[in-house]
C-alpha cells in the first residue's frame, strides 16, 4: 500500500470550546487554565504525588485540556492525550474537594467524553484507583483483554534526580 503523492494536510484541532451551566463553565481554552492550581492538585494527588511544574506545563500542551471553573477560580480538570485519530487517554480528572458532591465530576466527564476530536477513535483507556462507578456511567469499563497489555512504569519518577530511569 503507498501513500497519496500529494498529501492532504493534517486536520486542525477544535478551537476552544466552553459549556455553563449556572456559576459553572468548563473551557478547553488552554490561555484560560490556571497551571499553579492544577500543579498544586496533581503533586498531592495519588497518581502524579511530586510532579514538577515543568512537567505538567508540558503535559497540558499536549493534551485537550478540560478546566472546570466557578466563576474565575479553576476548581477542576482532565485531559485527553490523543493522536486524533485511534486511540485517547483520558488523565488527571479531579474536582477541588469543597465542590464534591454537586454533579460536577460526572458533568466534566459528560463534556469530556463528548469532545468533537475524541469522536470515532476505536480506543479509549483511563487509569483509576477509586472512581470507577463515575467512569463507568460514561461506558468505561474493565479491560475485555487485560492479558494484551503491558505497561513500563516508574512509580517514583518525580521524586529522582537522575536521568537514569528510576526504580520500577
Amino acid at each position: 500500500m503507498s501513500l497519496p503523492s500529494t498529501p492532504r494536510p493534517l486536520p486542525q484541532p477544535s478551537p476552544p470550546h466552553e459549556w455553563r451551566r449556572g456559576e459553572f463553565a468548563i473551557s478547553t481554552d488552554p490561555a484560560r487554565l490556571d497551571l499553579a492550581a492544577i500543579h498544586g492538585y496533581l503533586t498531592r494527588s495519588y497518581w502524579a504525588e511530586g510532579i514538577p511544574l515543568e512537567t505538567v506545563r508540558r503535559s497540558i500542551e499536549h493534551s485537550i485540556p478540560f478546566g472546570l471553573y466557578h466563576g474565575a477560580r479553576q476548581i477542576g480538570f482532565a485531559r485527553w492525550i490523543t493522536d486524533h485519530a485511534t486511540f485517547a487517554y483520558l488523565g488527571d480528572v479531579y474536582v477541588f474537594e469543597e465542590y464534591c458532591g454537586q454533579g460536577l465530576g460526572k458533568w466534566l466527564m459528560e463534556v469530556a467524553v463528548a469532545h468533537p476530536d475524541v469522536q470515532g477513535q476505536r480506543r479509549w483507556v483511563l487509569l483509576t484507583r477509586d472512581a470507577h462507578t463515575l467512569y463507568a456511567r460514561h461506558g468505561f469499563e474493565p479491560l475485555a483483554a487485560p492479558q494484551r497489555y503491558m505497561e513500563r512504569r516508574w512509580t517514583d519518577v518525580y521524586r529522582t534526580a537522575s536521568k537514569e530511569p528510576p526504580s520500577r
